[in-house]
C-alpha cells in the first residue's frame, strides 16, 4: 500500500512539475526524500557561506572510498555499476546502476565497488566553502 501511495505521489509531482515548463521537455524525477538511506531526518545546516559542490566519482573494481562520514547531507546518483556501501554498525546497502539515494549523515561508511566493472557516481554536496565534503576515520 504505501508503494502505491509514494507512486501515487510521484506521478502527481512529475504532472505538476511538467506544467511549469513548456511541451517537449521532460523531466523524469529521480529522488525526493525527507530522510537518508538509513531513516534519518534530513536536516540542512546554516552555514555563514554554503556551498554546493557536485563530483562525478569513479571507483575501479576492488576499490572503496575508505571510512568516512559526511558532516551534512550528500545526494548521489549510480551512473554505471554496483555499488556496495558498508556501515559502520556493519549493516549493508546496495545501490544499482540509475538509482539514487541520500547518504548517511554522521554516520561512518565505506563505499565499494564489488563488481567488475567501474562504479560511477555523481554526488553532490551541500557543503561550506572551506570545510572538507568528508571526514575520513
Amino acid at each position: 500500500m504505501r508503494r502505491l501511495t509514494l507512486i501515487i505521489i510521484a506521478i502527481c509531482i512529475c504532472f505538476a512539475v511538467k506544467a511549469q515548463y513548456n511541451k517537449g521537455i521532460i523531466i523524469e524525477p529521480i529522488l525526493k526524500t525527507d530522510t537518508t538511506s538509513i531513516g534519518q531526518k534530513l536536516i540542512y545546516p546554516n552555514f555563514q557561506n554554503s556551498e554546493v559542490t557536485i563530483s562525478k566519482i569513479t571507483l575501479q573494481p576492488g576499490q572503496s572510498t575508505g571510512w568516512h562520514k559526511h558532516t551534512f547531507p550528500v545526494f548521489a546518483y549510480v551512473l554505471k555499476g554496483n555499488l556496495t556501501v558498508e556501515l559502520e554498525n556493519h549493516k549493508t546497502l546496495q545501490f544499482s546502476e540509475n538509482s539514487s539515494f541520500s547518504e548517511v549523515i554522521e554516520t561512518f561508511h565505506n563505499g565499494i565497488n564489488k563488481g567488475k566493472e567501474d562504479v560511477v557516481l555523481i554526488a553532490f554536496f551541500m557543503g561550506e566553502k572551506g570545510k572538507p565534503l568528508s571526514v575520513h576515520q
